[in-house]
Formats: structure tokens, sequence, C-alpha cells
């Protein structure tokens, strides 16, 4: 069902490899980050299990008996799959009985308990976790420097021109929604301000039927949009919820609510990194707190262009995350995995990225050209820590920045990059 319109995704690649490896492929990720349109450009018949017509016709047959919907041209989209749970078992069933690869593409917006599944599908079912869009997908980025290949240790100085902060800041507040893209900002920000609403009125209630409190619901989610890009514990989103809106919550309400916004892929976090960091000093291991997109997190914070030029130390969280968010996608194109790291010493790396073969990369973010001196002398610091532990230290290092106009190797030999010229 391949669309000229169809605006190519960097996950592409990987769900054509997916599709050669297993039986079935399934694309997950948050709503509106473009799994279905994704989906579609890859597969030859489509079931939409969430048709609204004839009285949602499509779920109620499938509810019926799920074997009913499979029969199509091979690959076949089932989409939102996850709203008749048996249809998992179903196509695992399928997958066994034919014997082929590449069958069937599931698209879901959140995952069901194990109620209604009876089998992982390991093995027969791969999953992706697809994301919303990349400064380089959107057009944002001049992808002049390939992550890949820096990774590799290979960079060839470039001017890649002057960044104005709006642009940054646009970015952040727009997100990567595809249906975004076009839109004025003014406009565009209404989007994640409405995806937040319904997340609160209505999906966190559709995951398992469960009546929550709604009240308490928003305000973690407040406390989490203050605490985008940090590694804040269970315990210190409970002490904000209760400090700045006084409404108490308890510890394991705050640990279920948090695991229904994984499920719902509302949230993103970035794992510590400690292979082969042989330190004398012990590794935190705490989680970095990420929204699917930055933009989410302004519309909990009603961040405005207005306000961010007035608190550079939030702009300064929200760049990182979005930092983090394209790095993240950049890196599983080719198949490494992004971390943070931080040591009860104080020291910390924004994001580190692991390769396949053991080496990893380590990255500090920094907003203004003016921190690059920082950002470095930080790196440099930690490199001659880890080797003086005898640990493995980072292949390369690099600074990415947003107001940055070239990309280049500095005398320490720590790179440079610009966030707007990078690529997978």
């Amino acid at each position: 069902m391949k669309n000229e319109a169809y605006k190519h995704r960097i996950i592409d690649e990987m769900v054509e490899q997916y599709l050669n490896v297993f039986g079935a492929v399934c694309i997950e990720g948050p709503k509106w980050c473009g799994k279905t349109w994704t989906s579609r450009f890859h597969c030859s018949s489509e079931y939409l299990v969430g048709n609204p017509d004839n009285n949602f016709q499509n779920r109620r047959l499938a509810e019926l008996s799920p074997s009913l919907i499979l029969p199509g041209e091979a690959p076949r989209m089932i989409d939102e799959w996850q709203e008749v749970p048996p249809i998992w078992d179903a196509i695992r069933y399928e997958v066994d009985r034919r014997g082929t690869k590449g069958q069937f593409i599931l698209t879901g917006s959140s995952t069901p308990k194990v109620k209604g599944i009876l089998h992982s599908g390991a093995g027969r079912i791969g999953r992706l976790r697809m994301r919303t869009m990349t400064l380089y997908e959107t057009g944002r980025s001049s992808g002049q420097v390939s992550l890949k290949d820096l990774c590799g240790g290979s960079l060839s100085p470039v001017f890649t021109g002057e960044v104005d902060l709006k642009v940054i800041m646009d970015s952040i507040i727009r997100g990567g929604w595809p249906g975004n893209q076009s839109l004025p900002l003014k406009d565009a920000a209404l989007l994640p301000v409405e995806y937040m609403n319904a997340i609160v009125e209505d999906e966190v209630h559709r995951i398992d039927g469960i009546q929550r409190d709604k009240r308490k619901v928003l305000l973690l989610l407040r406390s989490l949009a203050r605490n985008e890009a940090t590694t804040a514990s269970n315990r210190l989103l409970k002490n904000d919820v209760k400090g700045v809106d006084d409404e108490d919550i308890d510890i394991n309400t705050i640990a279920a609510y948090l695991d229904i916004f994984d499920r719902l892929f509302l949230t993103d976090n970035q794992e510590p990194f400690s292979s082969n960091i042989r330190s004398s000093v012990r590794v935190k291991q705490a989680q970095k707190r990420h929204f699917a997109d930055p933009s989410l997190a302004c519309a909990l914070l009603g961040a405005t262009s207005e306000k961010l030029m007035g608190d550079l130390n939030t702009l300064g969280f929200l760049f990182e995350a979005l930092c983090e968010h394209d790095l993240r996608i950049y890196a599983e194109s080719f198949g490494a995995k992004l971390y943070h790291y931080q040591d009860y010493a104080g020291r910390e790396i924004d994001a580190v990225i692991e390769l396949d073969n053991g080496d990893w990369c380590a990255f500090e973010i920094k907003l203004g050209a003016n921190k690059i001196d920082e950002g470095a002398e930080s790196l440099n610091r930690i490199r001659k820590k880890i080797k003086e532990d005898g640990g493995r230290p980072p292949k390369i290092c690099c600074v990415i920045c947003g107001l940055s106009n070239a990309a280049y190797q500095r005398e320490d030999s720590v790179f440079v990059v610009p966030i707007t010229a990078l690529k997978d």
C-alpha cells in the first residue's frame, strides 16, 4: 500500500528487517506518532479494529472470532490490536500455521495486561518501539553529521550555519507529532495539551477499566513535567505533589500510576549505564525521567516561547530532553542503545550510547555555545577518572550543542556537533 505522499521515517528500515525475520511485527508507541501511516506503507492489506463504521462492526467481529479478520494479502496490518487482546494469540497461532515470514503488522498505542493473552509470541512476533519524529525527520536538522559515523570516530569539520533560539523553542513546544509540523506554533501547541487531557480524562481509565482519581493523575503528570530530564525518585515525586499542591498520594499509588503511563507509552525513561565502568565510585542506578515527547512536558507546564525565554533553566532541561529523544532514535537505527551516567561522587554524563560491540560514547548536552568548554572539560575529567580506575573509557566524547554554527573536533579530542545538523 505504498503512498507517494508518505514521509519516510527512520524506523522504516527496521520494519523491513523485522518482516524478513519474524512472522509478525508489532509496532508500538504513543498515539499520533505515525504508527498507522508507517504500517500502512509497509503492508499490502489492512484491518482497522477501531473503525466506527456500522456500529464498530470490525471490533465486534474481532471479538467474536479473531481468526476471521486474519485472511488478506500479506503483510496484513491489524491496527490497534490491543482493543481486542485475543488477536495476539490468533496472530501467533496463524504465524505458526503458515510457517512464513512477514505475515502481519500489528500496531498498538497501549500495552494490555496479560489478561486475554496466553503466549508471549517470542520468536514469532517481533516488537518495535516507534517514537515521535526527530529534528532530521521533520526537516529541522540538515543531517550533515551522521551519529553512526560519529560514534565510529569519524567527523569531517563542516560549517552548519547559525541557529536561532526561537527555532529550538519552536521544536520543543511543537514536538515531533507528524500531524503538527505544518501548523502555526500557536495552533501546534494545542495538540500536546489535548493529548494530556485525553490521558487524564479517558486513557488512564480505558487501559484496564479502573476508575482513578483524575486530580492525582494530573498532579503526578505535572510533577513529572517539573522533573523532566532528571533522576527524580518516586518518593521525590510524592513529596513534590504534596509540597506544591498540598495533595497527599501514597508511594504505591505513585508506582501504579507510573506503570500505567509506561503502558500508554506516555513516558520513555533513560536507563542508567554501568557496563564496563569499573570505577571505585558506585554508580547510581536511577532512571532519567522523560515523556515520550518534550512537548508534553511543555503542555503540562504551560510553557510558551515567551515563558521559556525568561526561564533558561527550564529551557535547558527541555532542550536536553529534545536531544536525548533524537539521540535514542538515531542510535537504535544502527543497533545501539541510549543510557545516562551518574555516580555518587556527583559525576554525570547526560547521554551514553553503547554500541553492539561493547564500545560506548559519551555526550554532554549544552544549549549555548558558551557552555561548550564546560561540557568538554566535564567529559575529559570523567574519561580520565575511568582510565585511572582501570575501566573502559568512552570511544569518543562529544558535546551536543543547540546554538553552535559548526561541527568539529577540538584540540582536546572532544567533538562538537549542533543538534540541528545531526541524523542517524
